[in-house]
């Protein structure tokens, strides 16, 4: 058989191969696991060398996950109201702060923040989707700010597509909030859980293997378990290597639910040329601690600056674990029953020999994160968010000498401007975005975080 990249196998090895429009509708296999293409496309030979345009690069990297599933003018509508929705002609410019040290600027998009970059082609690709089988489809997704923010930006008054957000309940910024709960759309229901991020991740998993629902009508997601927004984020490594000329780089990435990480991998995998990766966390350290020590332990998560990393139990190490065992689905399997049934996994040595060969994990305190972005400021004039601050913290302690060292900037510092303002004694100048919300009424409905309380929540809203 001819392993394809537009055929899509589960991370657990017991659902029937999907194409690119079923993974995309349906988010999450059905045994639980997540989508991965059976096979990695290649790069063309030069798109990470010659300079080219976003979109130009973005229809090169995901046409070959899409395949027939969708016609190619989907693709291209879909590339087109991304980048119409971007204030940068570069989408994703690269910045050189000092010798060496470069800086990816993610957030020039309508939330202001990296999850635009593939919220917007999910929603369009959607979009396509449903028109070609007259369905309707009810998305779910979890937040821990951005994630949510992009998804009512994306997917807001959509005549096939229902979107329900779950915010964990004073644990997003003030912005991030607003960015949910203020586009009036009906067909949008922002939930705010009594509980973090992990118990809101945990009720999307749950309504969506809540069969009744299921038999409502198509239920998926669109957190980074869905297939479709995790390669959404593979262009922008390549745009900034190309950026770069082609040289190798090490990508250090301010991370919570791994989804960005593991799309840098994803592009290596595709011939991204790369030095290394680095997962740079909060004090919400699940994944440094499975990577450094060996055990995958859950610990209820603690309320950072940086709340969208704010994640005890990132969904995409699933993906990770996978592609590190060499896709043994059987082991993959065995780990994350182990941790949803005890909380906690020892990794077996050769999986954890393989997953430091992917990637390294470093843990940045709140102290640290404050450092940082006065040390931004002072050193080059400029205001960067809390998660940015992670991935500098981080990225300053590698060696520039083997080649540049890149940091992903995933959102606008007014997004989290009482932080900001908080250490640097100054506000940053807000995005044009955030001016817009000004005082429009807030839209929200408060639950328990408990299965029962979520789905009456999504039943209300259905009836």
């Amino acid at each position: 058989m001819t392993l394809r990249p537009d055929r899509y196998v589960s991370t657990r090895g017991a659902a029937p191969i999907a194409d690119f429009a079923q993974a995309l509708l349906r988010g999450m296999a059905p045994d639980g696991g997540l989508y991965m293409p059976q096979a990695w496309p290649t790069l063309a030979a030069d798109a990470a060398r010659s300079a080219r345009a976003y979109g130009d690069i973005a229809r090169d990297v995901l046409a070959p996950f899409i395949g027939d599933a969708l016609p190619p003018a989907a693709l291209d509508a879909a590339i087109a109201r991304l980048v119409a929705g971007f204030d940068h002609p570069a989408v994703t410019p690269l910045v050189e702060v000092e010798d060496g040290l470069f800086v990816l600027e993610l957030f020039h998009g309508p939330t202001a923040a990296f999850k635009d970059l593939a919220m917007q082609l999910a929603a369009s690709l959607s979009d396509a989707a449903l028109a070609a089988s007259g369905e309707r489809l009810t998305l779910l997704t979890a937040t821990s700010g951005d994630t949510g923010a992009a998804a009512v930006a994306a997917f807001a008054g959509a005549e096939r597509i229902r979107l329900i957000v779950l915010h964990p309940l004073d644990r997003v910024s003030p912005v991030q909030r607003r960015q949910m709960t203020t586009c009036g759309a009906d067909n949008v229901l922002n939930l705010a859980v009594r509980g973090d991020f992990d118990d809101c991740q945990r009720l999307v998993k749950a309504l969506l293997a809540t069969e009744s629902l299921r038999q409502e009508g198509r239920l998926s997601s669109v957190n980074s378990i869905n297939w479709a927004r995790l390669a959404g984020q593979i262009p922008y490594y390549v745009s900034a290597a190309s950026q770069l000329g082609g040289r190798p780089a090490t990508w250090v990435v301010p991370t919570g639910n791994f989804g960005d990480a593991f799309a840098g991998i994803a592009a290596a995998r595709m011939g991204l040329p790369a030095l290394g990766f680095v997962a740079a966390v909060n004090a919400n350290d699940a994944l440094a601690r499975a990577i450094n020590d060996g055990v995958y332990e859950r610990r209820a998560a603690v309320q950072t600056a940086s709340v969208s990393m704010d994640v005890q139990a990132p969904s995409n190490f699933e993906r990770l674990v996978f592609e590190a065992s060499g896709r043994d689905a059987e082991t993959t399997r065995a780990v994350f029953e182990t941790f949803a049934r005890e909380g906690r996994v020892a990794l077996p040595d050769d999986l954890l020999a393989a997953l430091r060969g992917q990637v390294s994990a470093v843990s940045v305190n709140e102290a640290t994160t404050r450092g940082q972005i006065a040390r931004a400021h002072a050193d080059w004039g400029r205001i960067v968010c809390p998660h940015t601050a992670v991935a500098l913290a981080a990225a300053r302690m590698i060696d520039r000498s083997a080649g540049p060292v890149v940091a992903l900037s995933t959102a606008h510092p007014s997004k989290f401007g009482g932080f900001v303002s908080d250490v640097l004694g100054v506000e940053p100048q807000t995005a044009p975005v955030i001016r817009r919300l000004s005082d429009k009424p807030e839209r929200l409905t408060v639950i328990d975080a408990t299965e029962a309380a979520a789905l009456d929540a999504v039943r209300a809203f259905s009836a």
